[in-house]
């Protein structure tokens, strides 16, 4: 079994994580959408849809 190291990072080493998303067509980092928007995207819902293969008859 192999064991795994664990990183630690000090503060002054993190750095901001940005995240993008598609509105309207376009991707636009969300750090610049305004508070309503930002909002709406605390509130998403995701989900993973699956796939139905038919059955042949």
């Amino acid at each position: 079994m192999q064991t795994r190291n664990k990183i630690t990072l000090k503060e002054q080493e993190r750095q901001r994580c940005e995240v993008w998303t598609r509105v309207m067509g376009y991707y636009r980092p969300v750090s610049q959408f305004n508070r309503g928007k930002q909002s709406e995207f605390a509130q998403r819902q995701f989900f993973v849809e699956t796939v139905q293969i038919p059955i042949a008859k």
